[in-house]
């Protein structure tokens, strides 16, 4: 007897604990009886709040769903300007799940399978967007209304999967790197122009400053070389008057000593050989001496 009651109590344990679920905060859940979502006397689906709840035990199954705001953030996706032009776009969205039973139904409550459908509608709606567009009005100021457009567009598309969108953002929006790799040899090709442009005025210029230079040291050499034959002129003509004044007080005096420098120039080295005939003049002075 005892045994039967205590095997009772189990069976009832386990009845009783397989009729209770509970909801983590955060999340929402749904009852499946045969296949088909549970709903209210209204026809609409029953959603359980967090919290304790009982199912029929072996009848019932219950599916718990996230019912926080999600992120979906993939990598870039490719897209074509309104000049067809490529742009790698990266975007995120912020969702959640808005209608519980029709989410279900959509997507078998696979979060994964749902943002895959999500992102496509994404995509259509920003591709229409940046077809519409070109690339100078997408990066000065028409991202704001171009994300509120893909917003609308994502939103009443999402509405079938039973999710809300709340928002959809741009990142990033960059040129493939065949573009960028070209656009950069373009403009490196550009400013290299512009160098030598700038080098060649350089040049040009510099070549007018050494003209004008040398056109100023020549103008300076030929005064400076004229100032000098001026200067040697009247070197020369006051040497002259120099010597004049000195013949006019001792013309014998005067002859002496130019004889004596004569002289000095004439033997300064061994070596000099002079060819002269002995009675000429320029011995008059070394005959009067040793005739003395």
């Amino acid at each position: 007897m005892k045994n039967l009651i205590v095997a009772i109590l189990v069976v009832a344990g386990l009845i009783l604990s397989s009729a209770l679920f509970v909801v983590p905060e955060g999340e929402r859940a749904i009852v499946i009886q045969f296949g088909k979502i549970q709903r209210d006397a209204a026809g609409d689906v029953r959603v359980f709040e967090p919290g304790l709840h009982f199912k029929i035990p072996m009848i019932e199954t219950v599916r718990k769903l996230d019912a926080r705001v999600q992120t979906l953030d993939d990598p870039a996706d490719r897209f074509v300007t309104a000049e067809k032009k490529d742009l790698l776009v990266n975007s995120y969205v912020k969702w959640r799940i808005r209608d519980f039973g029709q989410y279900f139904l959509s997507t078998g409550g696979n979060t994964q399978q749902a943002e895959v459908l999500l992102k496509q509608y994404i995509n259509n709606g920003l591709r229409t967007e940046f077809g519409t567009r070109t690339i100078p009005e997408i990066v000065s100021g028409e991202r704001t209304e171009l994300m509120e457009s893909a917003l609308q567009q994502a939103g009443i598309a999402a509405a079938e999967l039973g999710i809300e969108v709340i928002d959809v953002r741009v990142k990033q929006i960059n040129l493939p790197d065949e573009i960028s790799i070209s656009i950069f040899a373009r403009m490196r090709a550009e400013r290299q122009a512009v160098a030598r442009e700038h080098r060649s005025r350089g040049m040009e210029e510099a070549e007018k400053i050494r003209a004008d230079v040398d056109a100023r040291i020549t103008v300076m050499l030929a005064d400076a070389e004229r100032n000098s034959r001026t200067v040697r002129g009247e070197g020369d003509a006051q040497a002259a008057n120099i010597y004049a004044d000195t013949y006019n007080q001792d013309a014998e005096f005067f002859s002496f000593i130019r004889s004596l420098e004569a002289y000095k120039r004439s033997f300064r080295s061994k070596d000099d050989v002079l060819v002269i005939q002995p009675d000429s003049d320029f011995f008059k002075h070394m005959k009067t001496i040793q005739r003395q």
